[in-house]
């Protein structure tokens, strides 16, 4: 064998070896690329339940029963069953003080997800009025932790619960 031979040689299998190499790093990176695809998918289904239960949470009207059950369509489990029996207690004191509660949520954040269950830190910002305001307007700022779960291809509300108020 001659020395160009060797080298042609030694080229070739140094070509392959960088072939089989780098398509061994385009795969990984794909790979890398689709895992970050899928969290980044789930980041944002969780967002979109939490912040549109949220905002379910703190609409709330005296002559809309319908406000109410908004609620109860994006909950689940012991959170659900809760809301929904306390949920007649809850329209007669809208009624009786003619409550009218509208917010909208101006900041949210997940501080924990895995493929089953989510964490939603969210703020709202809103007026509350009723019999006790004279029907004026009064501003209320809240922040909620929601608990999310996966039901299939629908995230719901396990648990919300209010920590604090947003000023």
């Amino acid at each position: 064998m001659t020395t160009a031979h060797r080298w042609l040689t030694a080229l070739v299998v140094l070509l392959f070896l960088v072939a089989v190499l780098g398509g061994a790093l385009a795969w990984r990176t794909h790979g890398e690329r689709a895992d970050a695809r899928v969290a980044q998918e789930r980041y944002g289904e969780v967002l979109t339940a939490a912040d549109r239960e949220v905002t379910a949470f703190v609409n709330l009207r005296y002559d809309d029963p319908a406000t109410l059950e908004a609620v109860a369509a994006g909950a689940t489990g012991a959170f659900r069953t809760r809301y929904l029996r306390s949920s007649p207690q809850v329209a007669r004191v809208l009624q009786r003080q003619r409550s009218v509660s509208t917010g909208h949520v101006v900041w949210s954040g997940v501080s924990a997800v895995s493929s089953q269950r989510a964490t939603v830190v969210a703020v709202t910002t809103g007026t509350v009025s009723n019999d006790r305001s004279r029907e004026t307007p009064q501003q209320r700022d809240f922040r909620f932790q929601v608990t999310l779960v996966r039901a299939g291809d629908r995230w719901l509300t396990t648990n919300l619960q209010f920590v604090g108020d947003a000023r």
